[in-house]
This record gives structure tokens, sequence and C-alpha cells, in this order.
């Protein structure tokens, strides 16, 4: 599995872990080197965060310890007033660590004002006080699950510092691979990772803890032979996006159908519809209540409406959907009726399809009836709804965002776009793609609609499905960004208002 070119690789930790062992046995790269390359960037980042005041550096034996190791030796030789703190014993240290521990104590210059102070000592909380700066080298990529003792103990003294906390590599607490923290996780001003960003910097809960990410590059040569199933959106993904050339017609720029609508629930179809437009549809038909035809003919004047009878209201549909493709559920409501509505038009559908809102809710415990669609299927639910999907709780898919979103794509067959800060794009394959643009102005009511008619237009263009979700994440989250800036905040930004920005942020 290789991930496309405009995804920057996200190694979990048994992919990073098949890295550095090729870096090493068929590279040829010393491990020690790796080893001294990572502590250089941890130490000049912390410079960096504190260019002046006492270093703690908190060390575990693993190789987590040894990058920490490093840094204190070459900030001790800067001149830096550097204590290190063990939490083990140091002939419990092996390997890389133990060479870099023995070689913290060999000689060199002594900064001014530490005189008395130990080359390294047992960790204890009290020692930490007095610091400019912390640094976390407790656990490493390595780590899944809850931390035990001593490892939880330094976690809460770090936290409950007033100095700021650089973690070297992952938080200590944080799973790497998936951004969950199943127990005390230490919250860092900056995370330095090593080679590459991993999956759980940028997934929350594990991101809000990760602080500012920066990446080191240890000499690892690039490409490996590695297969790495997470990368992070690029901007170059929009250039996927078919643009409108001079032989352009509206049939070869997409036809978008939308179906939704319902008393009070007027607005969600407009703006899937509107923003379909603003995306680069050719053009747009929206399939709403016969009674309510009238408001949206008035209020949609780029897009046809249709009206839908109370029965047959899914032939209807089905005959205006023979090319482009479908967004069903914006404002349809969760009567009964409108529910078998959206089921039926998933299970008849053979265009590809965009699920969102009501048509979400309509599959909700249901979603292996998606996985036997001929066209691709695309979801598009925030927390509530893909739990609704799964049949859990809410608060398990906040704690295991990445898990959740996997299995909802693998059991539908279909692409799962979970929005957030951290929006993921999971393949029914095992492929996610992270969105990286945080735009607070996306969290108003509508801009989900918005979002749904973007897909949609991206894959009337005939965009690869996986490609069409991520370029559309990519778009909607510049049009946030924008938005804001013309509004003068985020806070000030409407719906309509991202629709607006579509045009101008296909730059990127």
């Amino acid at each position: 599995m290789s991930l496309a070119p405009w995804l920057s690789p996200l190694p979990d930790a048994e992919e990073m872990r098949a890295t550095d062992r090729w870096a090493i046995e068929e590279a040829q790269i010393p491990s020690l080197e790796l080893m001294e390359r990572a502590g250089e960037g941890l130490a000049a980042a912390v410079a960096g965060v504190a260019p002046h005041g006492l270093v703690v550096v908190v060390c575990g034996k693993g190789n987590n310890g040894g990058d920490g190791l490093v840094a204190a030796r070459l900030l001790r030789a800067a001149w830096r007033d550097v204590r290190v703190l063990l939490l083990a014993a140091p002939e419990e240290l092996r390997g890389d660590p133990a060479a870099n521990l023995a070689r913290l104590g060999e000689g060199g210059p002594q900064p001014r004002g530490s005189a008395g102070e130990p080359v390294h000592e047992p960790f204890s909380a009290a020692r930490l006080h007095g610091a400019a700066v912390l640094v976390d080298c407790v656990l490493g990529t390595g780590f899944e699950g809850e931390p035990r003792e001593p490892a939880a103990g330094a976690i809460a003294a770090l936290n409950a510092s007033d100095a700021p906390v650089v973690a070297a590599d992952v938080p200590s607490g944080v799973d790497a691979s998936s951004g969950e923290v199943a127990g005390a996780a230490v919250r860092a001003v900056a995370t330095v990772t090593f080679a590459a960003a991993k999956p759980g910097l940028l997934v929350h809960p594990g991101k809000g803890h990760a602080g500012t990410v920066e990446v080191v590059d240890i000499g690892i040569p690039a490409p490996t032979p590695v297969a790495v199933r997470a990368g992070a959106i690029d901007g170059a993904v929009l250039d996927v996006v078919p643009p409108r050339k001079a032989g352009s017609t509206k049939f070869s720029s997409g036809h978008v159908l939308v179906c939704g609508g319902s008393p009070g629930l007027t607005g969600a179809p407009s703006m899937a519809a509107e923003a379909a437009m603003r995306a680069g549809a050719g053009y747009v038909t929206a399939c709403v209540p016969e009674a309510l035809q009238a408001i949206f003919a008035i209020r949609l004047l780029e897009v046809m409406t249709v009206g839908l009878p109370e029965e047959g209201a899914a032939d209807v549909v089905l005959e205006k959907a023979t090319r482009g493709s479908m967004v069903v559920g914006p404002g349809m409501g969760r009567l009964p009726h409108a529910e078998e509505l959206a089921r039926e038009l998933a299970r008849r559908a053979e265009v590809p399809l965009v699920l969102d809102a009501d048509g979400l809710g309509a599959h909700a415990g249901r979603l292996e009836d998606l996985a036997g669609r001929g066209a691709a299927t695309i979801l598009t639910p925030h927390e509530g709804e893909l739990a609704r999907l799964l049949e859990v709780d809410a608060g398990d898919v906040r704690a295991r965002r990445l898990h959740h979103a996997r299995e909802a794509a693998r059991r539908a067959g279909a692409i799962v776009v979970l929005k957030g800060d951290d929006t993921l794009v999971a393949a029914a394959d095992g492929r996610v793609a992270i969105n990286v643009l945080s735009a607070p102005a996306l969290a108003t009511a509508g801009t989900g609609d918005v979002l749904s008619g973007v897909v949609a237009a991206m894959l009337a263009k005939e965009v690869e499905p996986f490609a069409a979700a991520c370029a559309a994440v990519r778009l909607h989250a510049r049009a946030g960004q924008l938005a804001a800036v013309a509004a003068g905040s985020a806070e000030g930004v409407i719906a309509s208002d991202v629709i607006a920005a579509l045009p101008r942020a296909r730059g990127g």
C-alpha cells in the first residue's frame, strides 16, 4: 500500500520501528548516529523554548531516554545548566541509551553555576523545581496503554510544574500510532519528533497534548521501503481536481444532485447545493419535498429544483441520478418515511453517494447495508453521528477517533470523513489521511452541509473517491481560514461565508 504524493507519511509505531531497522541494517547508518542527530534536534528545540535558565531532562531507560541524554550532553557543552533525572537505575540501561549515559559523564565543559551538580541522579519531583524548561524523555513511540510507575508519577510531576515541557518524539502517555490517551499524559508546549511526524501527534486527544510539532531529520534516506498507512494532507491534493478549460461545459464540469430538506430545515440542502456550485460543479439539482419547492426555487437561483411527492419519491430522484454524484441527508429530517427514502436511495443509486446528517442517521446500526453498493460511498459524520452509526458511546469515539473511523470504513466498505479540528479521511483498506489545517471558523452551524456539497462536487468531476474526499476536506478547511480573515475573526464566520470563500481557497 503506497501513499499518494500529496500525503506526507505519518508512520505508526510499528512502521517507524521497521523504518529504523531498515536504516540501520540496510542503509548501514549506525543507530548511535541516528540517536545523536535526534538529540541534536531536541537540544536545539529546547534552547529555542528556553534560551536561558535551568534545563531538567527526565529520562526513561529506553531509546527515548537515550535521545534525552544526548540532548543533555550537548546542552551542557553549550554551557547550559542541565539536570538529568533518571527513572531507572543506571545499570538498567542497555544499548545506545547506556552508551550515551556513559558519554554524559565523559568530562567536557561544566556549565557556570552548576558546581556540585551530579552528572545524573534518580528522579524526584522536587528536583523539577527551578527549571526554565522540562524535557520529557520518559516514554517513546512504542508505548501504548496506561502508564505504570515510575512513569505515571513522573508524568504527573511534569504536568504539575509551572515550567514549559518539551516532549521528545511523543508526549509520554500518548499513543503515537493513534493519539489515544488511556491514562495520564504529558501536556507539552512543543514536541520534537524524529524522522517523521506520527499519527498520534495530529489526532485528538493526542494532538491536544503535543503542542507545536517539529519534525527533525535524523538522516534516514528517502524513500524507504516501509509501507505507511497514514498521511497528512498537503495542499497539492487540489491539483488532482480538473480545472475548467476553454472547451468545458456544465456537463463536463459535473452534475450534483442534493436530496434533503423538510419543514424548518431548508437551509441545510440549500447550503450543500450552493457549496457544490462554488466548488466547481457544472450544475446542481435539488430534490426537495414538493410542498417546499417554491421556497427552494426562490432561494437557489443557480440550482434546479425538483419537487418530491410523498409516494414514489425515490423513483423521482433516481430518474435524475444518471450521472455525476448525489448528496443524501441534509435537512431531510428523522421521520420514518424520510429515513426509508435515504436507505432506498443508498441501496438503488448507481452514482457516487455522499451521506450526511439525517442520511447518516437513517443508517445507524446498519453500516453493513452500504457495503454492497456498486458505486463509491462517502460518509461525513461528526463524532456523535459516528457513534450512532457504530452503536457506541460518543465519548468512546472521542477517545479513539482513528480506531472508530477505520472501523466504520471497513464495515461500510466506504470512505469515512470524521469531522473535527483533525478531520480524518479513512478508507476501507486502512488508509487514513489527516487534515492539518486548523480552521476554528468551521465550528458553526451549516459548515458540515457545506462540506458534503464540496465532496459531491469533487466526485462529480470524476476524481478518485479517496482523493476527492481529501481534496474536499482541504478546500473546506482553507475556505474556513479565508472566511475568518475576511470576517475579521473566526467567531464572526457563518456557513455562507465559507461557501463564498471556496473559489479563492482553490489556491491551496
